[in-house]
């Protein structure tokens, strides 16, 4: 059965590295924090009713599975590259629309780099989903709570 592209994990390769940051992070500082944790716990006495002890093992738990999480991320993830087809919409694109109100820019990105915000968007969200593989001059409608919002692509890059 093929994969869709709504289930791949895509980021930028600024994205990947501070991702790989992390991951390091978690692994080399925090991993030898909760150690000391639970040493510290341990020199407690009875651990049946050690409070501080079943802290350091829950907050020992959390970490496990942030990194178990971000390894997963790491060696699944997508490096979004440059597209050939710079005249359609696709992950990785720097789309410049027009609305009612104004002009906007946004980079279409996976989805664990997503930063409204910051102008960047995921391409699961429902301007993303909207906006690709639609090429430059294409004009959209986007059903929002406040009403329909029309949008014109004026430029991909």
């Amino acid at each position: 059965m093929a994969r869709k592209i709504m289930d791949d994990k895509y980021l930028t390769k600024e994205g990947l590295e501070k991702l790989k940051q992390e991951l390091e992070h978690l692994k080399k500082e925090e991993r030898i924090k909760i150690a000391e944790e639970l040493k510290e716990a341990i020199s407690f006495g009875d651990l049946s009713e050690n409070a501080a002890y079943d802290e350091a093992k829950e907050n020992q738990a959390f970490l496990e599975g942030k990194i178990s999480e971000l390894e997963k991320l790491v060696s699944s993830a997508k490096v979004i590259t440059e597209s050939e087809n710079k005249g359609w919409v696709q992950v990785g694109s720097f789309v410049t629309l027009e609305n009612g109100s104004g002009k906007e820019e946004y980079q279409i990105v996976g989805e664990e780099e997503a930063d409204p915000i910051g102008k960047r968007i995921s391409f699961k969200s429902p301007l993303g989903q909207s906006l690709m593989n639609k090429p430059k001059g294409a004009e959209i409608e986007l059903k929002t709570a406040k009403g329909i919002i029309h949008y014109k692509i004026l430029k991909i890059s």
